[in-house]
């Protein structure tokens, strides 16, 4: 992504956050194992205490479930075995 869109991108997701809004930021929904993604615009997202992960499409429904009901999404994915980006840029 280039500079100026991902700042964009960073500060509208600040804004949504800001304003309330529960947002996730799923990598990708597949069966076919970890996806590519740009690590420093993930640790920045999960930097505003979004949860940021990837899962299967089996888990979707759940996952959103999860997120609707604003329960705790990192229980959620802990509970499953599915790696969460951390802020620093690492997983958990």
């Amino acid at each position: 992504m280039v500079r100026g869109q991902s700042e964009q991108m960073l500060g509208r997701l600040q804004a949504f956050v800001n304003s309330g809004i529960n947002v996730i930021a799923l990598l990708a929904l597949s069966d076919q194992g970890r996806p590519s993604y740009d690590a420093k615009n993930a640790a920045a997202v999960a930097a505003m205490g979004c949860p940021v992960f990837a899962c299967t499409p089996d888990q979707f429904p759940d996952l959103m479930a999860t997120a609707l009901k604003r329960d705790d999404i990192w229980a959620w994915a802990a509970a499953r075995d599915i790696a969460l980006v951390r802020a620093g840029g690492g997983e958990t």
